[in-house]
Formats: structure tokens, sequence, C-alpha cells
């Protein structure tokens, strides 16, 4: 009789991976196995994001990288700080969080970016570009005025250096000269194409005569390591620019920081070669990387920007397993490409958002009339009053959370003078998966402060179209607000006419009345479906409210619910709130909608449960208020 046989457990795919679950476990591995565990990093990343939907092409580009900080590095002790943070998933799995990666992005689990409350290992909260060297300038003072001793590392990308914040603080640390470390992952790329004079330059430095020469003979000095490296640098300033390049053609050296590339950013052991020496240095130095986005995926080197948060697919193939659907986005896209061929004075500007905003078609049909600033919000709103005061009528096409960051420029610049400025704001409201950095909640409270700024939020595509139409045709800045997700196509050449500040009725009931606008319409409609005596009302103005419609449906009610996809303080319930104080109306109010607190990742629906604002939210109000709503409508 045979032996039975033993089931053999298939070989891991990541074998020096599954020793690693610690920035220690990393450091007992010998530097020629780094290439190895990088190779089986990528691997895992990009099996976690093809069921994931996650950001799999600058993760991929920065793995070999991250290796080498870790490697060199003691962290928590020593701090490593990353721009952006959506490329720091292996910077994730280093560093005890592996067995989580699945839930990425999901409700209760890991944040997409760098979070402080999340991780020890990680430095800075962050989802926002070019925050990076600020925070590290303010760690490295810290450590400075306290007495202490640790390393200070910031990841920025060239993308992000487009910032204007982080131009600014490259200049603060070039003044004052603090102990630190900058990483320049330089790889050509933001999400769209990086632009502008700062980009050509790196492109214009990899290509000199001298810098390959230069390149030739710093890699035989890398090699022969036979002398400190202080001699080594003090030498390549008059022999071999691959470690210095004159201030006179070199804008880092000229702000005062030590400027070290470009360097193989996929090289791991020349990184960790560099890392070693450069991190002893006192002052600032650069060390500049070059990558490449979607390193190792043949799909995703082709074509970075589909990949650079693709949702779910196959690895294999790189065969999307998403469904596709007509988004705001490309609602928005499709309707100011028209509108651009019926008015020449129109002109799109984005801050680095081209495929985020549904703006490539428009871009290439308009190319004249386009303008992508990089990543310099502020830069893209005051261009635009720019181009208003010489007769052109722009728009702006910006995600609400990074409108955030021109409040000032929308103030000033704008709204003082009420210029002709139209604001696409994109991701109006709860985001989901992105979580507290990229929730669009605040825009409503914050516009709503400043004089001039007119606000729409439409239902679907068609009033999209009317609003912006509207918006071009009439003077001063106008904001229109959509969410996130899909809306109904409309025919091409469909433009309604539509009066700003002018709301509909789309249910008749005079009993208890709903407010809402944009995403939180939805909600209202399904909670008055088939409840008599309770009406809905399209408030699809914020500013000015239809004050006519608010008269008439507050005197008739016996109460109001305002709902809205925007944080309760200051925003379309408080509008609602100081017209009826002005009118003299003593109508009770329900206000719903995002309250006064951070909402975590989690899907769009889970985050509107939890805040109180969705369908079964408002029945459970309309119950307290006396309405017989049944237990399924």
């Amino acid at each position: 009789m045979s032996e039975p046989t033993a089931h053999l457990q298939p070989a891991s795919r990541t074998p020096l991976l599954d020793r690693v679950n610690s920035p220690d476990d990393l450091k007992k591995l010998a530097r020629e196995q780094l290439p190895q565990l990088a190779a089986e990093l990528r691997e895992e990343i990009v099996r976690v994001c093809s069921v994931g939907g996650l950001h799999l092409a600058s993760s991929l580009g920065a793995t070999d990288l991250i290796v080498a900080l870790h490697y060199v590095l003691n962290s928590p002790h020593d701090r490593i700080l990353f721009d952006v943070g959506h490329q720091a998933y292996a910077h994730k799995m280093l560093t005890g969080r592996r067995h989580l990666m699945h839930t990425v992005k999901k409700e209760g689990g890991l944040s997409g970016f760098t979070k402080v409350s999340e991780s020890e290992h990680d430095a800075i909260t962050v989802g926002h570009a070019s925050t990076s060297l600020a925070n590290a300038l303010g760690m490295a003072l810290a450590r400075d005025a306290l007495g202490q001793d640790y390393k200070v590392a910031a990841v920025i990308g060239d993308g992000s250096l487009t910032g204007g914040m982080a131009l600014a603080a490259l200049n603060t640390i070039g003044d004052l000269q603090p102990r630190l470390l900058i990483i320049l992952n330089d790889n050509e790329m933001s999400i769209s194409e990086n632009v502008g004079a700062i980009n050509r330059f790196m492109r214009g430095l990899q290509v000199q005569k001298w810098f390959q020469e230069g390149e030739e003979a710093g890699k035989k000095a890398v090699q022969a390591v036979s002398r400190p490296l202080a001699e080594l640098m003090s030498r390549a300033k008059s022999s071999t620019r691959h470690f210095f390049d004159p201030a006179s053609v070199n804008p880092f050296a000229a702000m005062g920081v030590r400027y070290v590339g470009p360097v193989d950013g996929h090289n791991v052991q020349e990184l960790v070669w560099l890392i070693e020496r450069l991190s002893d240095l006192d002052g600032p130095t650069i060390l500049h990387v070059v990558t490449k986005k979607g390193k190792g995926l043949s799909y995703a080197e082709a074509d970075p920007i589909k990949w650079h948060g693709p949702g779910k697919f196959d690895p294999a193939t790189g065969e999307s397993t998403s469904s596709s659907a007509y988004s705001w986005s490309s609602a928005f896209g499709d309707a100011v490409t028209e509108l651009a061929a019926q008015d020449p004075r129109t002109f799109v500007i984005t801050p680095a958002m081209r495929e985020g905003s549904g703006l490539v078609r428009y871009s290439q049909v308009h190319p004249h009339r386009y303008l992508d600033v990089g990543i310099a919000e502020e830069v893209a709103v005051t261009t635009a009053a720019g181009m208003a005061l010489r007769g052109l009528r722009p728009v702006v096409a910006i995600y609400s959370t990074f409108l955030q960051r021109a409040y000032d420029q929308v103030l000033h610049d704008v709204a003082i003078e009420n210029l002709n400025v139209t604001f696409a704001i994109d991701r109006g409201g709860i985001v989901g998966a992105d979580g507290a950095t990229h929730n669009g909640v605040f825009d409503l409270s914050y516009l709503r402060s400043i004089p001039n700024v007119r606000i729409g939020l439409p239902k679907d595509a068609a009033e999209l179209r009317a609003m912006l139409k509207y918006a071009q045709e009439h003077p001063g800045p106008f904001a229109i607000r959509y969410p996130r997700g899909n809306t109904e196509r409309v025919p091409e050449g469909t433009w309604p006419e539509l009066q700003w500040g002018t709301w509909e009725r789309l249910q008749d009931g005079d009993d208890v009345v709903i407010l809402a606008g944009g995403k939180a319409l939805e909600y209202a409609r399904q909670a008055a479906a088939g409840l008599p005596g309770v009406g809905v009302v399209n408030a699809r103005f914020v500013k000015p409210l239809d004050e006519t419609m608010l008269r008439e449906v507050a005197t008739r009610a016996r109460a109001l619910i305002t709902v809205e996809d925007n944080t309760v303080v200051g925003g379309f319930g408080s509008a609602v709130l100081e017209a009826l104080n002005r009118m003299e109306l003593r109508t009770p109010v329900r206000v719903l909608g995002i309250p006064d607190a951070f909402q975590e990742h989690a899907t769009v629906e889970s985050v509107h449960a939890r805040a109180g604002m969705d369908t079964a939210a408002i029945r459970t109000v309309l119950a307290e208020l006396g309405v017989d709503v049944p237990l399924e409508v």
C-alpha cells in the first residue's frame, strides 16, 4: 500500500517580502537582496491595486527609493515624509501594514495616503501636494531647537515642485540651512504631464553635454569610493557635474541647497550608498533621482496617466474589470468643449487635473485656449483674473478640495472687482475613498462668505450645461459645483434656458417641505416618494437663494428640512435660516448635512449615512416631525 502524498504548499511569490514586517527586518537583508525585495514589493502592489482600484503607477515608481530610505534611515526615530502620500504603498508594507493593504481606502481601513494617526512611521498626514518641504523644515527646526538628534528626509515629486508652497519652503530652507535631505523624485509626471519652466529645466539638465560627461565620471567615482565623501564632493565641484551643478545654471544651488544628481531612481544599491552619505551632511541637500512611473508593469509604464489611479483590473492583461459610466467630469468637459466652439472668449485653466476634470478632449480641440498651470491653484485663479480683466471669459476647472488653497485669490483677485470668471468645481461634497483630505464639503460655506460670488448646484448634466452657458453670458464670478460620480448623458447641442437664482418644485406638498440641491437632492426625492403632503424643492442655487419660493413654502409649511452635501456650518441650511430671519418667519427648520467633524474614507453612501443626511435619515426626521412614514416607502 503506497504512502499518502503530502499536500505541498505552492512556493511564495514574495519570499523576501514575507520576512519583512518592519524596517528592522529590512535591515537584516543583504544589499544584494534589495533589488529582489523591490521587485516583490511591486508585484504585491500590483496585486493589491488590481482588486482595490488604488494609486498604482506612482507607487510602482517609488518602490526602489522607499526600500533604500528604510534600509538606511531608522524610522520612526528618523522622519521620512512623502509629498501627497499616494506613492507610499511600499512604505506602508515595510512598516508593518502589509496584512492590511486590502483595506486601503475602505471604511475602517488604511488611508490611501500617509496619516499620522495611522502609524508612528507616517511623519505627516497628507493628500494635497507641495506640503512636504515646509513640514520637513519645521521638523528640522524643532529638532535643533530641542537639542535632539534625528534625520529628516522629504520625498517630493517634480510635479509637486511646481507648487508655490514647495518653492517658498525651498527658499527658506536655503536661507536657514538646516540639516535636511530632500529627495526629488523626478518621473516627469504628477497626474497629468508636468508643465512649466522647472520641468523644462529638469529635462534640459539631462541632455547637456557637460552633464553626460560628468555622469560617466560620477559613476566611476561612485564605484571607486576610496575617499571621504567630503573630498569627493569638493573635487566634484570642478571635475564632475554629476554631483554639483554651478549656481549659474542650477536653481537649487542658487537657493543655497546642495544638489546631487540626477541618479537612477531604480538602482536601489546606488541609492543606499548615496543616502548613507548625504543624510549625514550638514545643511540641506537635494538628491535628484529619476524614476519611471509604473515601473515594472509594461502597460503602466506605457500609459502612466491612465494607470495613475485605475479602477479594478486584470493584472495579467491590464484589462479593466470596473464598470464604465458617464461621469460628471465628462459632462462638464463635453459642455465646455462645445461652448468654446461657440464663444472664442472661453478659455479653460486647470491646476494639473486635465484627466480628472474631463478636459482631455477640450485640450485637443482647443489647445490654444487651454492652460495647465501645474499644481498651483492660486496661479490658476489669478491668471483667470488677468484674462477676465482683458476681455476673456475664463473657466477654472478645479476640484473642490483644491479650490480651498486659492480662497484668497477668489476673494482678492476675482470677487472684489466682480470679474467674469467661472469656477467649475468638481468633486463637490463627499468623495468617499480618498477621505478627509479630499472631501469637498467646505466650498458652499467659504464661497457663500465672499461677496459677488454666485453658486449653483446642478441636479443633472442638462442643468450643468444651462448654468455654464448662463455664467459665460453674464457678468461676475460664478461657481458651478457638482459631485464625484455619474450622471445621465444629454445630446450634444442641449442648452436649456435657466434663470440664475430660481428654484424648482419637484414634488408638491405643503406640510413638510424638503429643500435640497445637487447630490443631496437624490436622497430628498427618495425619502419623499409616496408621502402625500411632503414637498421637494430643487434648491439648485445657494447664492442667491430663491427667496420668493422660500417665503412661499415657509409660509405654508409646518416645517422645512434642508439637506446638503456640505458642512452644516455656514452652508446651505445656514443660508436658509439667515433668509428666514430677515423675513421674520419662524418656520421650524431641520438642517441635515455633514457634521462639524472630518469624515474618514468610506463609500460615499456610507459617509452620508454616518452623517445623517441620506434617505433613511431624512425619513427619520420626517417621522419625528409627525409625518406618517411607512417602514418601506
